[in-house]
């Protein structure tokens, strides 16, 4: 397995990594009152960077689609692997830097890690092609 589907794996988990600061390590989070037969309605009450944490959360799942689709065309077409092993580390490690940036509330650094990551992605299709 290549280190590109690797970071599949890897981007497919960052969403826990955000939602598992929301639940349990955000500074207005209460562990001893999260309720696991209604968790939608515990996060529903966060505020501050655990409310952040969960978008981040829902950003981070909406951008895997994309990501993977790159991955698997940049795969079928011959994208050079070192090439690709590089943008799939740069997207992964872009979207862990979009969380913190998310949870940090540093609004205009977490727009251009998200953008740099939509970049790593396009770059795959471009080279596709």
């Amino acid at each position: 397995m290549t280190i590109a589907y690797w970071c599949v794996l890897a981007g497919c988990l960052l969403p826990l990594v955000a939602i598992g600061f929301a639940k349990f390590l955000s500074s207005d989070s209460d562990p001893k009152n999260y309720d696991n037969n209604a968790p939608r309605n515990y996060l529903a009450k966060l505020t501050g960077n655990g409310q952040r944490a969960l978008w981040a959360e829902k950003n981070t799942l909406e951008s895997l689609p994309l990501f993977i689709a790159a991955v698997i065309i940049a795969h079928q077409t011959g994208v050079e692997q070192v090439t690709l092993d590089i943008l799939a580390i740069s997207f992964v490690g872009f979207r862990l830097l979009y969380i913190y940036l998310y949870i940090s509330d540093k609004a205009t650094l977490r727009s251009m890690s998200w953008g740099a990551a939509l970049t790593c992605c396009i770059a795959m299709f471009v080279l596709a092609v």
